[in-house]
């Protein structure tokens, strides 16, 4: 098989490696959606941040294919949350004592309300969630405007940060509620309510109530909407677009390759006629005579002139 033929082959495969790799773009597992979702509410977060004020939160809004969602942003010292704490970020009580790293001179805390969201996106088999998913996220605040920001690690030193919830489903007759967070992977750990609807924690996350899905089941939830794709469909369909005309451009390319294969091939077959013609004009012209009615080549003289032959010898 020639090159063009090769590169025919490999044209030919390119449509089933697109759909393969926007097959497994597609894919997402749950950790990496969480993830993508934290980075999302963060950006939107700090959009609320038009001419902020230190210790004063702030509400956002987010995209309109994730309504349901709450998030708010309050900016600190890291100072002044050591030393004095926050007596209420929505429902978060946050002791003193509480220390960041890295270190960041000032930082944001983003709350985040999932409301009936939580399930899409904190799925846990075998329990019943009786509250929403809440946030709490701490971010650098250097930059406003900076987006895929990495978190920032709190620690409560003394005493631990408490979650008061507040839109809690009544808990039925014989059911224990649990509280349970989940770490910035998704990955769930239970624990026991510090009083009714109150949970605890030392370090950020993810926070709700539930109760094993063995119980009596409480008053009717409204059923979670499907996980929409972060971003919205427009980066989504960007983010495909730009794979569709890396690949038309690829099939370009090797179009225009095997092109310039073929011409030069036939440069290289016409020049090599080309000499092959040149080498034989080089050579003695011959004379043309005409006999009759055709001409053929005559020889202007010989090397060795004709002499009769005979037997004297003198």
């Amino acid at each position: 098989m020639g090159l063009c033929g090769s590169l025919l082959m490999l044209l030919l495969l390119l449509p089933l490696m697109l759909s393969v790799k926007i097959q497994a773009q597609s894919s997402e597992s749950p950790s990496t959606s969480v993830r993508s979702l934290d980075r999302l509410l963060q950006d939107y977060a700090y959009r609320a941040f038009i001419n902020p004020k230190t210790g004063l939160p702030y509400d956002g809004e987010v995209p309109s294919n994730l309504t349901g969602i709450k998030i708010s942003a309050l900016r600190l010292r890291s100072g002044s949350l050591y030393k004095r704490g926050v007596d209420n970020y929505k429902e978060f009580e946050i002791p003193v004592g509480v220390t960041e790293k890295p270190y960041a001179e000032r930082l944001v805390l983003v709350y985040q309300n999932l409301g009936n969201w939580s399930l899409s996106y904190y799925p846990l088999p075998g329990y019943t969630f009786l509250a929403p998913v809440l946030g709490l996220l701490a971010y650098d605040a250097r930059n406003l405007t900076a987006t895929n920001l990495p978190e920032l690690n709190l620690t409560a030193s003394d005493k631990p940060i408490l979650i008061k919830f507040q839109d809690v489903k009544s808990v039925p007759v014989g059911s224990t509620p649990k509280c349970v967070s989940f770490d910035l992977q998704g990955s769930p750990m239970f624990s026991n309510a510090v009083s009714e609807n109150v949970c605890s924690t030392f370090t950020q996350g993810h926070f709700s109530i539930v109760i094993a899905s063995g119980a009596p089941a409480p008053a009717p939830v409204t059923p979670s909407p499907t996980r929409p794709k972060i971003g919205g469909g427009k980066k989504n369909n960007s983010r495909i677009w730009k794979i569709v005309g890396s690949v038309i451009g690829g099939v370009a390319l090797l179009v225009l390759l095997c092109f310039l294969v073929t011409c030069i091939s036939r440069y290289n077959k016409r020049k090599k006629i080309q000499q092959m013609e040149t080498a034989a004009e080089v050579g003695e012209a011959l004379h043309m005579t005409s006999i009759r009615d055709t001409r053929a080549p005559t020889a202007m003289g010989t090397r060795t002139q004709p002499v009769l032959e005979h037997e004297y010898v003198p």
